[in-house]
């Protein structure tokens, strides 16, 4: 008998928000441990949350790019549990009536387009975090209160490498949307993985398990195969899956069981006393709705579509928007859109990354202090027509596509025009067949074996003889004229 599996991702995801959910204290990474922290985030008596507005904001801004229904009616509710790094010993969330549910996620798979339905994306805050030593354990407070993003996926994945894609496709939309900055090294996105296997063609899923916290893409995707694997072995053996709670060791590349769960936890959850519903207005909604951005996998269609662009430059601008946003404004009307994607993705990005790294403070830390620090594109000295102008010349064989890249050097550091450089260096292409052919003869006079080795029938020593006549020209030679005079030149 075969198996598939299914799969369904809880991705934890920290909001872009200056400070916490409830309180004043910074939202930063980094801090001293438990310096970002006052009586609300401590969870001290008498002490009343007030939501953060940004974070509110965030949500449904996240519901909107995730397809997601947002309800007129939300509130927030206590799950109740204790432990060490939850302060209140209990936290705050939503669990029957979230702020968005009902949406779903496009992404490329395998050559096509897959979709994850998304269960629901609910507000709640984060815990503290437990360092645990020798002998002793210790919490920092500091993450606590932290607006966190709760994505639940319905199990509609069905591979480990399906799960891998989907949720880079879901960080590509909360990076693009200005969501959250998704850094996984800081613990910004953490995964719950839920696998079950079952008889190919039945739809009773079986017993749910759990691999908990993973905080890697790529370990949820290795997590993932190995859990599979050992799922299928244990029902094809006889054997019978409990659900249950896993760690992923990704050292040794197994799951290992944390704990049973026979029964579902029961949190006690009952609505939060101290907070009122929340209940959206249209305004208030469209407003949000103003910030939802081009979603990536539209954008990288609309790219190849509008411009006639392959996958693979779509790709690249659809993955880097200032990038792409500036190729629209550049290619806007221009008859070559291809050869325009190619400057921007082969020599505008490369020296963009030079600069950046030359005038970049290294202390800055998050993508937004960089972005407000050196916006790209913010400091070229030539202006989009030139980049056009550029490719026009390459095209009317003006100049050769090789003094082509020396003009965009010098365009990039002086911020002339095209034009200009090609008349100030002399970098005209020469076109005039009878200066061509007197470089192809000296260039046949003084070489001799690639001569005779093209005339024996070695196609390839004609390179050898173009490359020696560009030399003479000083690489103003139109080289398609330089090969059609060598081969009439050397057959006659």
């Amino acid at each position: 008998m075969e198996y598939e599996a299914v799969i369904g991702l809880e991705t934890h995801v920290q909001l872009k928000t200056k400070s916490k959910m409830w309180c004043g204290c910074a939202n930063q990474y980094g801090s001293e441990p438990n310096t970002n922290v006052c009586p609300v985030c401590l969870g001290m008596p008498g002490v009343l949350p007030v939501p953060n507005e940004e974070a509110l904001r965030k949500t449904v801004l996240t519901g909107f790019l995730l397809n997601c229904e947002i309800p007129r009616y939300a509130k927030f509710d206590r799950k109740n549990y204790f432990y060490p790094d939850a302060s209140k010993n209990y936290q705050l969330t939503q669990y029957d009536k979230p702020s968005t549910a009902n949406g779903f996620v496009d992404f490329e798979f395998q050559g096509g387009i897959s979709r994850v339905r998304i269960t629901r994306a609910h507000l709640e805050e984060d815990v503290g975090k437990l360092t645990h030593f020798d002998r002793t354990s210790g919490v920092d407070f500091n993450r606590a209160g932290v607006p966190l993003l709760e994505i639940v996926s319905e199990p509609d994945i069905t591979s480990a490498d399906m799960a891998y894609e989907y949720l880079n496709a879901l960080k590509e939309i909360l990076l693009q949307g200005g969501v959250s900055d998704c850094d996984m090294e800081k613990g910004m996105v953490r995964c719950d993985v839920n696998i079950s296997v079952r008889p190919v063609g039945t739809k009773e899923l079986g017993a749910k398990i759990e691999i908990k916290n993973m905080n890697s893409f790529s370990g949820v995707r290795r997590a993932a195969e190995y859990e599979i694997a050992r799922q299928i072995e244990v029902v094809k053996s006889g054997g019978k899956l409990i659900q249950s709670t896993r760690r992923w060791d990704d050292v040794a590349g197994i799951t290992e069981e944390m704990r049973t769960k026979e029964n579902a936890h029961d949190y006690r959850y009952f609505p939060e006393p101290d907070m009122m519903p929340l209940a959206p207005t249209d305004a208030w909604l469209a407003e949000v709705r103003a910030q939802v951005v081009e979603l990536p996998i539209a954008r990288k269609q609309r790219f190849m579509r509008d411009y006639g662009l392959p996958a693979g430059d779509a790709e690249v601008f659809k993955s880097n928007v200032a990038l792409g946003n500036y190729f629209e404004i550049v290619a806007k009307g221009h008859k070559n859109p291809k050869a325009l994607a190619n400057w921007h993705i082969n020599n505008l990005s490369a020296k963009h990354a030079e600069r950046a790294k030359s005038v970049m403070p290294d202390t800055l830390e998050t993508a937004e202090q960089k972005d407000t620090t050196y916006k790209m594109f913010d400091y070229l000295l030539f202006k989009p027509e030139d980049m056009r102008a550029l490719v026009d010349l390459v095209d009317s064989k003006a100049i050769s596509s090789s003094t082509a890249q020396q003009v965009f050097a010098e365009m990039f550091e002086t911020g002339k025009s095209p034009a200009a450089i090609v008349q100030e260096k002399g970098l005209a292409q020469v076109s005039d067949t009878g200066a061509i052919e007197k470089f192809c003869d000296e260039a046949i006079a003084a070489n001799p074996a690639p001569v005779a080795d093209y005339k024996a029938g070695k196609a390839a020593a004609l390179n050898s003889l173009k490359g020696q006549v560009m030399k003479l020209s000083k690489g103003k030679a139109n080289p398609a004229l330089v090969g059609e005079i060598l081969e009439r030149k050397l057959k006659a």
